[in-house]
């Protein structure tokens, strides 16, 4: 793992940015496209912003999301509500997003229709950015999680799996850890001496769902500030 430092959240967010902007322009240069699976919750914010910022063919950019709670967009809670706002803006509007959430009463009613659009997504994806909880999880991968076993093995073929925890609140819907891991640029975004601490447990080799990618890809990015 290769650690990248800022002073701040928001010199963390731009320097973040930066580097998921040059993926993405790499990829367009190469494929005339680009696919980019973004996490939710309160920190990518900063980041989502400045990457919105960045002058891209954004018309040729598809963004999904890496998990989703059972929520719809309207919902306080609903990832794709925060993308929407912080990231699919100004000239970012025109990037295409598929969703993973979609209108049925639970994720597994849902799943027909989920697994048809990834489905029709490219692997690798070019870029994956993943946060991580206090409770060493990432994507939807929870201790305790109903289908936590089958998202961690790397030689799954599912891309896309609900799953409900304890520690979940609402049901959810992740990508499974051969889809992440596979992307041509992995980073992980954190900040905060909790979740270092939690980061450094997990790569000393601590039972946290985080451990089985850093095991699955030694070249991820972590971007951390205070």
């Amino acid at each position: 793992m290769h650690w990248n430092s800022g002073d701040t959240p928001e010199s963390l967010a731009a320097s973040l940015a930066d580097a998921v902007a040059g993926q993405l322009r790499t990829a367009l240069r190469a494929r005339g496209k680009a696919t980019l699976a973004l996490s939710g919750g309160s920190t990518p914010k900063l980041f989502m912003e400045h990457l919105a910022e960045h002058k891209l063919d954004w018309a040729n950019v598809t963004v999904t999301l890496v998990d989703e709670r059972w929520v719809p967009p309207d919902d306080p809670r609903s990832n794709a509500g925060l993308l929407r706002k912080h990231l699919l803006r100004s000239a970012a509007s025109a990037a295409r997003f598929v969703p993973l959430y979609v209108k049925a009463p639970t994720p597994e009613a849902g799943m027909p229709r989920v697994v048809s659009e990834i489905a029709k997504l490219e692997l690798p994806l070019d870029v994956v950015v993943l946060g991580m909880g206090a409770h060493g999880h990432t994507a939807s991968f929870f201790p305790r999680g109903d289908h936590l076993e089958q998202a961690l093995d790397p030689g799954g073929s599912a891309r896309i799996l609900p799953m409900r925890a304890p520690a979940a609140g609402e049901p959810r819907i992740t990508l499974t850890l051969p889809v992440l891991v596979g992307a041509r640029a992995l980073y992980l975004l954190i900040t905060g001496d909790a979740k270092r601490r939690v980061l450094i447990e997990a790569v000393n080799g601590a039972d946290y769902p985080m451990r089985a990618v850093l095991d699955a890809a030694p070249g991820l990015q972590a971007y951390w500030c205070p």
